[in-house]
Parts: structure tokens; C-alpha cells; sequence
């Protein structure tokens, strides 16, 4: 992953060309004028730029950080519920039943 990461960094390492920024607006399905493609174009290098910086530093040994807010999930634990019979479920639907099921309207043609 790394040197997937390095590679990237190095491809992009250098700054946007105009043409560049309006395919990515075009892969993007976005418009833009002339004036905002070269907003981007400056901002989009920038921010490749620091990907670069970040790719630079050394974090051999460091553990992947996936919350840093210590909040743990609660969950409550599982347990087994009664639950309604078949019966009663085809009771309470006003739709059609057929071969004790539900018929429901189509929702492909």
C-alpha cells in the first residue's frame, strides 16, 4: 500500500495542468467556466502537494487510528424473542395472499 500510495504521490507530485482539471470535471459530471477550472487547478495542485508532504513521513510502527474520540459502540446483547407467527402476520396484511404469502404489487416491468 505504500508504494501504491508513494507512486500516486510522485505521479501527481507536480502541477495540474488545465486540461487535466477539465477532464476530472468532465469524469466528475461537473461544468466549469474557464475562471473556476483554473481556481481549481491551483487549489487541486495545492492539495496534491500536500498529499506528497504527508506521504513523506515515516510512520513505520505507528497503529492504524480508526476513532480517536475513545467512544466504544453499545449494543445491547442479543437475545431470543418470540416473534409473531405466520398466521398473524398474514392476518394483519390487507394485500392478497396467495400460497400463504404476501402478494405485493410488481416492482420490475
Amino acid at each position: 500500500m505504500d508504494f501504491l500510495l508513494n507512486w500516486l504521490c510522485i505521479l501527481f507530485a507536480k502541477m495540474l495542468s488545465f486540461a487535466e482539471v477539465q477532464k476530472l470535471s468532465r469524469l466528475a459530471q461537473l461544468e466549469f467556466d474557464d475562471q473556476k477550472s483554473q481556481q481549481f487547478q491551483s487549489e487541486l495542485s495545492e492539495i496534491l502537494e500536500y498529499v506528497v508532504q504527508l506521504s513523506e513521513v515515516d510512520t513505520q510502527g505507528v497503529l492504524p487510528t480508526y476513532q480517536v474520540t475513545g467512544l466504544e459502540n453499545v449494543l445491547r446483547a442479543d437475545e431470543v424473542q418470540k416473534c409473531s407467527s405466520r398466521e398473524e402476520i398474514l392476518a394483519c396484511s390487507e394485500l392478497p395472499q396467495k400460497d400463504n404469502m404476501i402478494e405485493v404489487p410488481a416492482v420490475f416491468k
